[in-house]
Formats: C-alpha cells, sequence, structure tokens
C-alpha cells in the first residue's frame, strides 16, 4: 500500500467575544463533515479549528466583565471548544492565538516580514470599527456612514502604525488569482474579490495598533501590538509547527492547505491579506478558500438584540446532536443563505429523519427478523424494480462524490435522501407482506428484503460523516461488518447468512404543536427571568453611585440643526454647552422633531460619550430623549438653565 494523500482543511477561527450561535457553529459541523468524509476515502486529514483571542473588543468586554482578558478569553475559548465536541466534531487540533508557541512564532513572522521591507512604520488616520477591528476610508461607509460589514458606527482614529505593502505584491496576487480557477470557491467570490477589491488598487494594510494593549506585543516596539490579521490569520500555519528559522516536519507534510472554510463575509481577508503575507514569507499558497453562505433565523441575520438567536446547545437537547448536523448541513445551499427555524427544523425531523429514513430502516429490519428469523437471504431471485434500485445506489456513490468535490453538501443529502425515498417506494411495488403468504414466492420474498437491507448498509455508510452515530446505530440493526467506503462500488457486499439486530426506532416523530408550544412558553419564561434579574423597578438595572457619577450630563442649547443628507433618520444639531467651542451632535430625531422645532431649545447632554462617526459626521455626545408612547419620542428640555450647568 502507498502512503495516503493527505489533506489539510481549516475553519476561520472562532473569535472569542461571546458564546457563538448556531449560525456560527454551521462551519465547524460542515468542515467536520467534509474531513469525515476524507476519511473514509482514505485520506490522512488534519483538521484545524480554533479560536481568536486578541484585540481591543476583547480587552473592552474583560473590562464590562470585570476580569482580566486572559480570564475572559479562557472561558469563552472553553465554551466555543465545547460546542465543538457537543457538535460531535473530530477536529485534530484546537489552536488558541493566546498559546505561547503561536504567540512567538507571529513575532518572528512580523520581524521577517518588517526587517526585509514588506512591513514599514507609519501613522494611520481613518474611521475605525471598533466590533470588526477594521479602518475604513469614509467612501467604503454604507448609506447611514455605518461600518459596510456591520453597520454599527465608527469612530475617527488616528494611531502611528506598522504597515503591510499590499500594494508591492498586487499584481502578483491578482495574476495568481486568474491563473488558479478555483483559488477562490465560488466563483461570484472570486469575481467579487477581483472586480471590487484587488483590480481598483490595493491600499497598504494596518498591521499594528497602539491604542490598545491586549495583543502580541511587537518585539522591536513595544508599545505596538500585532493587529489582527497578521495574528489570527498566521494560525494556519503556526498551528503545524511553522517558524521563519526553520519548520515543523507535520508543516512539511501538510502545507499548503486543501482548504480554508471560511464565511462568505471574511473571503476578503482570506484570498487577499493571507495570501500576500505567504507570498511575502516564501511560503506556498493555500489551494482553495471556500466562502460558504449565511445561516439566518428566517430571513434575519441572528442577533442577539433581535432575540432571534438559536444555539447549538438547546437545538442538541430538543432534538440530538445527529439531527441538528443534519439540519445544518441539508438546509444550507451552496451559494445562498439557509434558514432556520424551530418549526422548519421539526418539519425536516420528521419528514426526512423519522419518516423516511427512520421508519424504511425500521420495518425493513422488522420484516427480516419476522419472515427469516433475521437471517439474510441470497438475492438471486431477480424481478421488477431491482435492477432501478440497484443502479440508483451505486449512482448515488458518485453523485456524493461530485456533491463533496463542490462543496455541494446540502445536494449530496439530497442525493442520499433520494436513495433513501427509492427504497421505501421499492417496499411499495414489491409488498414483502403479500410475498410472505406464498411458500412459493419465498426466495423472491429473501431477495426483496437483500436489496432493502443493502440500499440501507448504502445509507448508512454515505451518511457516517454527516450523522456519525446515527449511521453506527443502523449498522448495530444490520448486524453487519463490511463499512468501508469501497464496498459500493459494486451492489451485493451485504453477507448472506449473517444476522440483522433487533429493530429499533432511530428517530421518534415529533408532535409539532405541542413542541413549539413548550418552546415558547420556555422562551417567555427566560425572557421573565432576565427582565427580572436585570431589573427592580421599571426593567432598570441597580447601579451604584460610583457608576451614575462617571456620566457627565450638561445643559447645553441648540444653536444650529439642519438635516443629514445621507441620512433620513438623522439631525445634526451644533450645540453651546458652556465651554465656548460649539458642540456637533447627530440624533436620530428627525421623524419627531423640524429644525425649527430645535434651535433656541436647551436639551440635556451626555457630555463624555465617546465620539463615533454617523453618515460622514462626527457626532460628540448624545442628547436625552423619553420614549413616550409607541412610535413616539420627545425630547427633554430644560430651558431656563444655564448653559453648561452641570446635571447631578
Amino acid at each position: 500500500m502507498g502512503e495516503k494523500p493527505k489533506f489539510y482543511i481549516t475553519t476561520a477561527i472562532a473569535y472569542t467575544s461571546r458564546k457563538p450561535h448556531i449560525g456560527n457553529s454551521y462551519e465547524i459541523v460542515l468542515t467536520d463533515a467534509i474531513a469525515r468524509y476524507k476519511r473514509m476515502l482514505g485520506y490522512d486529514v488534519f483538521f484545524l479549528t480554533g479560536t481568536d483571542e486578541h484585540g481591543q473588543k476583547i480587552e473592552e468586554y474583560a473590562k464590562e466583565a470585570g476580569v482580566t482578558p486572559k480570564e475572559y478569553v479562557d472561558k469563552v475559548a472553553g465554551e466555543i471548544r465545547g460546542i465543538c465536541d457537543s457538535l460531535n466534531t473530530t477536529y485534530d487540533k484546537f489552536i488558541r492565538t493566546t498559546d505561547d508557541y503561536h504567540e512567538k512564532t507571529v513575532q518572528k513572522i512580523f520581524k521577517k516580514l518588517y526587517d526585509q521591507g514588506d512591513i514599514y512604520k507609519s501613522e494611520y488616520e481613518g474611521l475605525y470599527c471598533t466590533p470588526c477591528e477594521s479602518f475604513w476610508t469614509e467612501s467604503q461607509l454604507d448609506e447611514n456612514g455605518c461600518c459596510p460589514d456591520c453597520h454599527r458606527p465608527v469612530q475617527k482614529a488616528k494611531e502611528e502604525a506598522y504597515f503591510l505593502r499590499l500594494s508591492k505584491y498586487q499584481k502578483q496576487l491578482e495574476e495568481f488569482i486568474e491563473s488558479h480557477e478555483n483559488f477562490i470557491y465560488p466563483e461570484a467570490r472570486k469575481k467579487e474579490m477581483l472586480n471590487n477589491f484587488i483590480k481598483p488598487g490595493l491600499q497598504d494594510l494596518c498591521v499594528s495598533r497602539t491604542s490598545f494593549k491586549w495583543g502580541i506585543p511587537v518585539t522591536f516596539d513595544p508599545k505596538h501590538v500585532v493587529y489582527v490579521w497578521v495574528d489570527a490569520l498566521s494560525n494556519y500555519i503556526t498551528a503545524l509547527g511553522y517558524d521563519p528559522d526553520g519548520s515543523s516536519d507535520l508543516y512539511k507534510k501538510y502545507w499548503p492547505a486543501d482548504v480554508h472554510i471560511i464565511g462568505k463575509d471574511i473571503v476578503r481577508f482570506h484570498t487577499i491579506y493571507w495570501p500576500i503575507m505567504l507570498m511575502a514569507l516564501g511560503e506556498p499558497l493555500p489551494k482553495q478558500v471556500y466562502g460558504h453562505p449565511w445561516l439566518l433565523f428566517g430571513e434575519d441575520k441572528m442577533s442577539k438584540s433581535r432575540g432571534n438567536v438559536i444555539y447549538a446547545d438547546d437545538l442538541i437537547s430538543v432534538f440530538g446532536v445527529d439531527a441538528v448536523r443534519y439540519y445544518l448541513l441539508a438546509e444550507m445551499p451552496h451559494a445562498a443563505d439557509g434558514s432556520i427555524t424551530y418549526e422548519t427544523m421539526i418539519e425536516r425531523y420528521n419528514s426526512d429523519l423519522a419518516n423516511t429514513i427512520g421508519n424504511l430502516v425500521n420495518r425493513t429490519v422488522a420484516m427480516q427478523n419476522k419472515y427469516f428469523d433475521g437471517v439474510v437471504q441470497p438475492g438471486n431471485v431477480t424481478g421488477e424494480f431491482d435492477d432501478e434500485v440497484k443502479a440508483l445506489a451505486v449512482q448515488t456513490l458518485s453523485d456524493v462524490d461530485r456533491c463533496f468535490n463542490e462543496y455541494k453538501i446540502s445536494d449530496s443529502v439530497a442525493c442520499i435522501l433520494t436513495l433513501a425515498r427509492r427504497l421505501n417506494k421499492y417496499i411499495d411495488e414489491t409488498m414483502p407482506w403479500a410475498l410472505a403468504k406464498d411458500e412459493t414466492k419465498k426466495a423472491r420474498l429473501g431477495t426483496v428484503l437483500y436489496n432493502l437491507l443493502e440500499g440501507i448498509r448504502y445509507l448508512a455508510i454515505l451518511l457516517s460523516p454527516y450523522m456519525p452515530d446515527t449511521s453506527k446505530a443502523i449498522f448495530e440493526q444490520l448486524g453487519t461488518d463490511v463499512r468501508d467506503y469501497d464496498s459500493l462500488r459494486t451492489f451485493g457486499g451485504l453477507k448472506v447468512g449473517e444476522k440483522v439486530g433487533e429493530a429499533k426506532p432511530l428517530f421518534n416523530r415529533i408532535d409539532a404543536e405541542k413542541l413549539i408550544a413548550e418552546l415558547t412558553a420556555a422562551q417567555k419564561e427566560n425572557q421573565a427571568e432576565e427582565k427580572k434579574v436585570a431589573a427592580e423597578v421599571e426593567g432598570l438595572a441597580q447601579i451604584g453611585i460610583e457608576d451614575f457619577g462617571k456620566v457627565e450630563l450638561r445643559v447645553a442649547e441648540v444653536t444650529a440643526c439642519e438635516p443629514i443628507k445621507r441620512a433620513k433618520k438623522l439631525l445634526k444639531l451644533t450645540l453651546d454647552d458652556g465651554t465656548g467651542t460649539p458642540r456637533t451632535v447627530a440624533s436620530g430625531i428627525a421623524k419627531w422633531y423640524t429644525p425649527d422645532d430645535l434651535v433656541g431649545k436647551k436639551v440635556i447632554l451626555v457630555a463624555n460619550l465617546k465620539p463615533a462617526v454617523l453618515c460622514g459626521v462626527e457626532s460628540n455626545g448624545m442628547i436625552l430623549a423619553a420614549d413616550c408612547a409607541e412610535d413616539d419620542v420627545k425630547v427633554l428640555f430644560v430651558d431656563g438653565m444655564p448653559n453648561g450647568a452641570r446635571i447631578r
């Protein structure tokens, strides 16, 4: 036997800001299914996942939680790894960017790139989005003047920084992408990167920060920390033991990666920044980057603020691990966003798993036990429909392989389900219960059941990357140890004379109406408990006097006011807050007030709010208003008070 072909596959590493929802968990299940499938084909697979743990956002979350950044990321990284494990994923390594070996190698990478002139020191001035840890120019902002990725407000930022010379490698990258047809996949993502980002011209990339401390220090300039791109993206090689001074055998064996599995929102980082880093290091580029779509809640992106977040562990507690894995892989299209709700989850569970697959296995094994004491009979008395079933089983093998090679995983699930439906139809066509009544047709009955059991064996093997526990359960009922992939190339691998096991239901049907009622009641109960914990009076959380003292409230007079052209909701207010310097505030009250309503009025200003850029206007503060009724907002006016008066 020759050496196994290698296959190195990675997920994007999860950011340790919050517990990931089911939309985030889709990626690890998708990657696991591909890794399992490749192992089944005989590949030597290395499957990497992990967590991205540095940055300003983490530093701020930790401060809010009253813990150190390391304590904060330890907790969230533990939750992320726990979810990976609960979803029965078979990663070979879980990297954390706070791992000592990773941090040391990132410092070496940064120094190497600096020494050879690919990183240089300069100054950055731009619009910064803290949640995305990204700088933007004004022309890149969305229609509301916010971050084009997460659509939150951005802030003006200016600081000394080191930059990676993306511009130096632009032509080389463009030529590589155009000459490697499947490097960026699917095709639409490739066109987007080339036409929207690369060909218009690459700007050099900010790769260090001085405005926060929670990061990997630059060894030769310790007031700088290595910015997310060099830090996080390097995990794909540091995990294998890459070192500019001499890499490990593991790195030499598995790099370059066969595929990075990532979300469509971070394709730019993985197909522009990452390849250029590798080019600068003189290392091979990954063979492929697959940007998968998102899993939405209904038609909306999942968001805790919208109250539409579903977590993997909650789904597992209701439906079981394999049903959750199956839904994620079956429901997500190849190039369009998928959707999940409890209703659609129940519907697919009942139709695909309980009715189609579960019922097929249960009644076939039950009939084998009933009519032949469980002993598998020779399949040598052929009849109508047999050839069609056999041909479809073998065809399903090649169809699934094609789908996996194109990462059309939901299509591969559909192929397997088509075989299961055809086997159910075969039962109706051949009517084993009728054959059993005629002793002269006993051999034909044995053949029909053989074909069904053999078809189920195909299902058990092909389903193993998607539903590994269900696959094992099916094999226990089949009672066979012929479980290798190659045995599917010719129909008839099931051994005559073996005995099937006991027929047991794989999936019990769910009462949809009852379960939805229970879930709705539980959700309401949880929401009520959250409100109770968070608030003592009218939904307001208790705070100490020292917390209130941090907010600086001042009386300010509106001296000028005008609409903001790029945003229908916003008004631009010019305020006199008693300091002698006019202050600009953007306020989302245009629906309820005109400029004439406000000029000359005195308002309450939150004076020490961090500045934010809204639709191109830098807003330095916020004015107080009250929600008085449904869709009715009233500004708090304090006419008669002196400008600048402190409100305590």
